[in-house]
């Protein structure tokens, strides 16, 4: 049998580098998708294969559809298959950002990113897109100051999936959501600790915020399993009452 292929995007460090980690653990040879980052990403393929498992770095800017299609035909070439995609890329709160950067990323990249890989998936292949609660909630819950246009696209980026969602299923590809409170030692926290400390503590203070590690087994098991359910909660049990 061949080795199951994943690729996991935005997996240079935090939550996608754990990912690929526990992905290759369980035998899958691992992407790892990276947009500049070339020498992190690449350290993350060296300790995967340091602990016996199988990865290989894949550089492509994920908003852009031709390095996307570039990275999609060089997979299909080496190894004719994709089992697993991981969408862990997300972003919209970096310094200098344009208006509508959130939105390209977050949706329009997610669903082109699903819709060119197809070929590449057979009966039984699954997609996990990876998000927050403040985003899977929104506009139903209160978001952090400076997150709202993160949690609008998001959330259009989980519709835009869940509405293709009938289609994949046709073809014999489950669809997962993972959703996760704020994960503690992750950039963004770091980000919104800057720009809305008080949203900050009061997550903590409903409860200890998931690490990266709970966030990211959650993530590979939704990945890895079949009998997983189609949307996985990590922490914030008060959003779910």
């Amino acid at each position: 049998m061949a080795t199951p292929v994943a690729l996991v995007t935005g997996a240079s460090r935090g939550i996608g580098a754990e990912v690929a980690r526990l992905l290759a653990a369980a035998g899958v040879h691992v992407l790892v998708n990276y947009r500049e980052k070339a020498k992190r990403a690449n350290a993350v393929v060296d300790g995967i294969r340091a602990a016996g498992g199988q990865a290989s770095a894949a550089g492509a800017d994920v908003c852009d559809g031709a390095q996307v299609e570039a990275l999609l035909a060089a997979i299909g070439e080496r190894f004719d298959a994709l089992d697993v995609l991981v969408l862990n890329a997300s972003g919209g709160l970096e310094r200098g950002a344009d208006p509508s950067y959130a939105m390209r990323l977050n949706r329009d990249a997610q669903l082109r990113l699903v819709t060119l890989a197809l070929p590449l998936m057979a009966p039984g292949a699954r997609i996990v897109f990876v998000t927050s609660h403040q985003a899977h909630f929104y506009p139903d819950k209160p978001v952090p100051d400076g997150y709202e246009p993160i949690a609008q696209s998001k959330r259009a980026g989980e519709d835009a999936l869940l509405a293709a969602k009938p289609a994949l299923a046709k073809r014999g590809i489950e669809l997962k959501v993972v959703s996760g409170d704020m994960i503690d030692g992750t950039i963004i926290v770091r980000l919104l600790q800057r720009k809305d400390p008080a949203s900050v503590e009061a997550r903590r203070d409903q409860a200890p915020l998931p690490s990266v590690e709970e966030f990211a087994t959650e993530i590979a098991r939704a990945a890895l399993q079949s009998n997983a359910p189609g949307t996985t909660y990590v922490g914030g049990a008060d959003y779910l009452n």
